[in-house]
């Protein structure tokens, strides 16, 4: 599959079902709650999951997309390892020669215009159990600067309050925060596209960060970067807007500045409910579809961890590398939700820089609040690895850096209004290292030819292996599933 692909979700999961990397749920499943249950039964593994049989809707949901790092290099034709590096060329690409998106005539997305504009035909899942209403949650937003025309993507989230009607939430900072205060100034409403169902190149324009994707740059060009074409859209019918040609669904919206209503709560990447509260009102003009559409969403865990952990991790390593001398590699953890916690790969050259790594990566993405620099013989993506370099390297009196007061991200609540602090731990070691910090190794030795004998543990005492469910057609495990495939 050429790189063009990735631009059409319904090729990715034809993809993805050819290469076994693709759960089919067949059984009727309901949208609040129960989609979202099973879903998270599959959640990190290496495949994606198709929801066939939605109760009470036409369409079918798809979820799982960004939740494995392997599932993704599967899609993308690269080593899991090489993603980050892969998604990093890909955004120095855009920045050296931008390609822009070109606009069509017509494409798969106008296929189908609602005659009339009704939420709540849409297969919309209802995720967390305190969720306050169903919501759009993958959605990539593509709006125009009210002042300059600049095009800008990102992704919001979306509760529906009506047939017509939604709520968004959008983050302190953002780019379409800008263009809403823009609009009012102007005395104008602010018309935007809602695109479902699109591929990871866009998905990633949308995530990229301010930094790496200033306000007077159109982002949308990262997408023609990863599909090796420019990205193709569409004009809306309703109102001024430029919609995905490929999309599954498109609606088109606009928002009247001041015009507020309650949004929340809802389960947010952070593990904790977002609070409920007044936020911009959005009214939904039209929708567009395939004839045959699917639904997307992402579960606010590890979809989110990748892929906004892989847009910052490029960044800061892009930035890393300009400033900071060794440098070689980033990882923003799980742990740390893929947005607050990088772990900082790097060769000493010279004393302090270590401390330098640390204040760079604050710079290169806000988010962050913590940062974590080891050596360069530190397995960066093992947990146990960065834990025993803080345990056994790190100076509590020198090498810890507190940040007070500084801007980080809302979601996260130790960041009330968005001010918090922040700390990084410098756990490399001394400079110039000596031996008493040299870890300790074995030789390396291959077990080809040898004569030895490996008994199998008794059934019973094997520890990590979990007994079969009597009553199941299918397992979450790839390795021991017997579910065939249409």
């Amino acid at each position: 599959m050429s790189g063009k692909h990735l631009a059409d979700l319904s090729a990715i999961i034809k993809d993805l079902d050819k290469r076994g990397r693709l759960v089919r749920v067949r059984s009727e499943v309901d949208l609040k709650h129960d989609l979202a249950g099973i879903a998270a039964e599959f959640e990190g593994g290496g495949r994606a999951v198709l929801f066939e049989n939605v109760k009470g809707r036409d369409h079918p949901v798809f979820t799982g997309l960004y939740w494995s790092r392997e599932l993704l290099g599967v899609l993308m034709r690269k080593k899991e390892a090489e993603l980050p590096g892969y998604v990093s060329d890909c955004i120095k690409s855009w920045q050296s020669k931008p390609v822009p998106p070109v606009i069509k005539k017509t494409g798969p997305v106008l296929q189908v215009r609602e005659k009339t504009v009704d939420l709540g035909k849409l297969p919309i899942p209802v995720h967390a159990l305190k969720d306050g209403g169903p919501y759009f949650d993958a959605g990539v937003v593509i709006a125009r600067d009210p002042e300059t025309g600049v095009r800008n993507a990102s992704i919001q989230r979306f509760m529906i309050t009506g047939p017509d009607t939604m709520n968004i939430n959008i983050d302190a900072g953002r780019h379409l925060e800008a263009y809403l205060q823009k609009a009012a100034d102007k005395g104008e409403t602010l018309p935007f596209s809602l695109n479902i169902g699109v591929g990871p190149g866009l998905h990633f324009a949308a995530a990229a960060p301010s930094e790496a994707a200033p306000i007077d740059t159109d982002e949308l060009g990262i997408a023609s970067a990863f599909h090796g074409a420019p990205l193709e859209l569409v004009k809306g019918k309703a109102l001024k807007t430029e919609l995905v040609a490929h999309a599954q669904y498109a609606l088109e919206c606009e928002m009247i500045p001041g015009e507020l209503d309650d949004e929340g709560p809802f389960a947010e990447v952070t593990g904790y409910y977002a609070k409920r509260a007044p936020r911009p009102k959005v009214h939904v003009r039209a929708i567009h579809r395939r004839r045959t559409p699917v639904f997307q969403t992402i579960l606010s865990g590890k979809e989110v961890f990748n892929s906004v952990g892989l847009l910052g991790e490029a960044n800061v390593l892009n930035l890393l590398q300009r400033q900071v001398p060794g440098v070689r590699d980033v990882y923003f953890s799980h742990g740390g939700c893929g947005f607050y916690h990088a772990v900082v790969q790097m060769k000493q050259v010279r004393e302090g820089w270590s401390k330098q790594a640390i204040l760079a990566a604050f710079s290169a993405f806000p988010p962050l609040k913590m940062v974590t620099v080891v050596d360069e013989d530190v397995d960066i993506r093992n947990a146990g690895d960065v834990e025993w370099a803080m345990a056994t390297r790190l100076d509590p009196v020198h090498g810890i850096v507190v940040l007070d007061k500084i801007f980080g991200h809302g979601l996260n609540p130790s960041f009330p209004d968005y001010l918090g602090a922040k700390v990084g731990f410098d756990a490399t070691r001394p400079f110039p290292p000596t031996y008493e910090y040299d870890r300790a190794k074995v030789k390396k030795m291959k077990l080809d030819g040898l004569d030895i004998a490996i008994p199998e543990p008794p059934a019973a005492s094997r520890a990590g292996r979990k007994a079969k469910p009597k009553s199941r057609r299918a397992s979450p495990s790839p390795s021991r599933s017997k579910t065939k495939r249409a």
